[in-house]
């Protein structure tokens, strides 16, 4: 009972620190939307940050969750007698050893490398942009350093179940990233009027807040580390290399780069073309993509991960009716939420931009740029969040393979129509790249519901269909509910016009919220929805 209360009270509080970091991320943008806008130095700082954190994505907490965790936790049950501690002792330090060598040799290589790699994503005519963000990506590589120290030190702590450290991190790194921006900006500028020099000293700012809101991670976890009792120090490569832990921990890891890598590619292949087709659309894109990641991150999945363990134990249980049950549900729950949030952020998503984004730099322009990529963002929501009950579905079953091709198919369309639209059709805009992204997430929900149908356990006609006929109700539903939504809308918008950001920005997002909700809720109540029956169930029990 005791292990159970322990394990439930980590994942609150780890979901606590998860919605945390997720608000000071949006922070974070409205910050970077102060201050840079959708200027060419927004663009700039987007395209160096991406650079070394998509390595981290890739190496650090792939080898960590993947390959280093397991392994340790293997150690650790293997044996607690004196010779097994020093053997995990030894990989331990043999990892650190490994990880420092390692991700080190790729900053000096990235830094030295940096001017051709910047070339890849910015149009080679502006030269002063390659410079500066030359100079943005040179002082954020070492990140990867700092942030691979940090991970493995997550990785120690994770392996003896102490979660709550390092789910606190993010949020310390968002905290120093946006204090650092509001102090070191004023400093770097001086008594500099020039709102360009101001966005270009900001952009540095906000560099030197990312590499210290690194180390930051790495030296709050570190106190914690070495409670845990284990102790270790850097090593000789060639007893880094050649220990049994590092070198299965590297065969581990290896097959796993090939699958990460294609899903990562998406964001490195969009974001070139994005930085390729005009000022303003990288960052453009990067603050839609924030808002429509907070929407995720509170429900999506927190969704997906709490039905994981259920249907595993179904699955084991080969208990395919009750399985067959919860995924329609799940589903169903999903469109419950995703598509009349879809529908109302179709109808006030210039509001919710304005609120959230415009103030100093973060202009008119900003806000329609920014409005395009949204619309055409928020309309793949529903398949996003469809992916995420779907996909652990297979995880249940111990199938990652069909996830994994399913994801590479919705890669392959995202990249071909986000190069079509690029080629042939530029706006200006990063609306093409943004509707490109949507039909990429409605191809790997149809890829992951035609997998689904090898397993003939499963009724997939009833999931699908039962998904599709609730969706259409929803719409429907939806669609009636947005038409008062849009006379509120445009009579508050004429009435507050001028009021300032909280109110005339704040009280029609908050109307318009009220009504979209009483006319969707009133329509559910009298139609007498399963789903909100199911729900109000459970509420009563609790």
């Amino acid at each position: 009972m005791s292990k159970s209360k322990s394990l439930l009270s980590a994942g609150l509080s780890l979901s606590f620190f998860t919605l945390c970091s997720r608000i000071l991320g949006l922070v974070r943008e409205m910050t970077k939307a102060a201050f840079l806008g959708t200027s060419k130095y927004a663009d700039a700082f987007g395209i160096a940050f991406m650079i070394p954190n998509l390595l981290r994505r890739l190496f650090a907490e792939n080898a960590i969750s993947v390959a280093f965790i397991p392994t340790f936790k293997g150690y650790l049950e293997e044996s607690e007698s004196g010779n097994g501690k020093k053997t995990i002792r030894d990989f331990l330090s043999a990892t650190i050893t490994l990880i420092t060598f390692l991700t080190t040799c790729v900053v000096l290589a990235g830094i030295f490398l940096t001017p051709l790699i910047v070339r890849i994503f910015l149009d080679n005519n502006d030269s002063a942009l390659l410079h500066e963000t030359t100079i943005l990506t040179r002082i954020m590589f070492p990140y990867l350093v700092v942030i691979s120290i940090a991970a493995f030190f997550q990785g120690v702590l994770n392996g003896v179940k102490i979660f709550s450290p390092s789910g606190f991190t993010p949020v310390l790194f968002n905290s120093v990233v946006i204090a650092a921006t509001y102090i070191l900006t004023p400093i770097l500028t001086g008594n500099i009027e020039d709102s360009e020099v101001k966005a270009q000293m900001a952009a540095r700012a906000m560099s030197i807040g990312v590499i210290s809101g690194g180390c930051v991670q790495a030296l709050f976890q570190l106190p914690f580390v070495l409670k845990t009792g284990w102790r270790f120090s850097f090593t000789t490569l060639k007893k880094a290399f050649t220990n049994p832990g590092t070198r299965r921990v590297m065969k581990l890891i290896v097959p796993t780069i090939i699958g990460m890598a294609a899903y990562q590619l998406n964001d490195v292949v969009s974001t070139a073309l994005a930085g390729k087709a005009g000022t303003g659309i990288v960052s453009s894109l990067q603050y839609s993509l924030r808002l429509q990641e907070l929407i995720l991150g509170i429900f999506a999945v927190s969704i997906g991960t709490v039905i994981l363990p259920d249907l595993s134990g179904l699955a084991k249980k080969q208990m395919w009716a009750d399985f067959n049950a919860m995924l329609i549900q799940a589903s169903k729950i999903m469109a419950l939420i995703s598509i009349p949030v879809t529908f109302f952020s179709l109808v006030c998503g210039k509001e919710i931009i304005s609120l959230v984004y415009k103030s100093k730099q973060f202009s008119n322009e900003s806000v329609r740029l920014t409005l395009v990529a949204f619309r055409m963002h928020i309309a793949g929501l529903f398949f996003i969040a469809l992916n995420r009950i779907i996909s652990p579905a297979f995880y249940a079953q111990g199938n990652t393979k069909s996830p994994t091709v399913a994801g590479i198919i919705g890669f392959a369309v995202n990249i071909a129509l986000a190069v079509a639209v690029v080629t042939f059709r530029n706006d200006g805009t990063g609306a093409g790249i943004a509707l490109a992204l949507s039909i990429a997430s409605f191809a790997n929900t149809v890829a992951l519901f035609i997998f689904l149908k090898k397993n003939q356990n499963l009724d997939v006609k009833s999931v699908t269909l039962g998904t599709i006929f609730y969706a259409l109700k929803l719409i429907v539903f939806s669609l009636i509910a947005a038409v008062p939504t849009f006379f509120v809308r445009n009579a508050l918008n004429q009435l507050l016009a001028g009021r300032g950001r909280l109110i005339g920005f704040g009280l029609p997002v908050f109307a318009c919220a009220m009504v979209f909700a009483i006319a969707g809720v009133a329509m559910l109540v009298i139609t007498k929805d399963e789903i909100v029956r199911v729900i109000l169930k459970k509420v009563r029990r609790r």
